[in-house]
């Protein structure tokens, strides 16, 4: 049974990607995953495949497990896995709970890993991995630092296993856009530690994006010329520099 799985898919770039890839691919089942089943109910009604909805929390070992117990119950061959589950907070570090930080550092870093190795026994040839970053994945970011990390730990896990994959021939990319409107900022912005934001690019356009750079065999996914061009600047600049260039935004001294 081929199957697309898909973490984050109840709103912004999670949702985008089920959507996109329900028409570029025929999948016999689509596993949304997301702790909001309400918002997965409505999506299955958006999409060509049948739907199996999981409301899991991927921060828990037990979600995990139960997730692979389903995935061998099934005799699964996944042809796609997009870990697009993820939050960030907006803050000096020492302004954000600590519950929050550990929570975030689970979510966006340690539940990615855990679910693409409960994945990969089930993946064959062609099979595509979609694992999602940010453009802060290049660069510390003062006010922004636990995020940042966390989505480094992506970019950096996702390109040397695509290394490692490639005997196998399974493709595993990093998407890492920079500011994109979707209802992230609901949680992320809580006050005005963030006030100048460069450009925003659209849910649809990261994932217009991300299919076609996957097409091309590429490792990481930016979108937008202008987003590519700051992360060719933090290649060239040291971050010292780069983080004064952000706080001065930012209006940070």
């Amino acid at each position: 049974m081929n199957i697309g799985v898909f973490t984050g898919a109840s709103s912004g770039i999670g949702k985008e990607f089920v959507l996109r890839l329900d028409e570029k691919h025929d999948f016999d089942e689509i596993w949304l995953i997301a702790r909001r089943a309400d918002k997965l109910q409505e999506l299955a009604s958006q999409v060509r495949a049948k739907v199996r909805v999981l409301s899991l929390d991927l921060c828990k070992t037990e979600s995990v497990e139960e997730y692979a117990s389903q995935l061998k119950d099934c005799n699964a061959n996944v042809t796609v896995l997009v870990n697009a589950s993820g939050f960030g907070r907006f803050g000096a570090f020492e302004d954000i709970s600590l519950s929050d930080m550990m929570e975030m550092t689970d979510l966006n870093s340690k539940a990615l890993m855990a679910m693409t190795y409960a994945t990969l026994p089930y993946m064959k040839k062609g099979s595509e991995i979609y694992q999602m970053g940010s453009l802060s994945s290049f660069q510390p970011i003062p006010y922004i630092g636990v995020y940042a990390a966390s989505k480094a730990y992506v970019l950096s896990f996702s390109r040397a296993l695509n290394r490692e994959l490639k005997t196998r021939g399974v493709r595993c990319m990093a998407v890492c856009p920079g500011w994109v409107k979707t209802d992230f900022f609901d949680r992320a912005a809580t006050d005005d530690t963030i006030v100048y934001y460069n450009r925003f690019c659209t849910a649809q356009q990261v994932v217009q994006r991300a299919l076609s750079d996957m097409a091309k065999g590429r490792d990481v996914s930016v979108c937008s010329y202008q987003t590519r061009a700051l992360v060719l600047l933090t290649k060239l600049l040291p971050h010292r520099i780069v983080m004064n260039i952000w706080c001065r935004q930012q209006k940070k001294k």
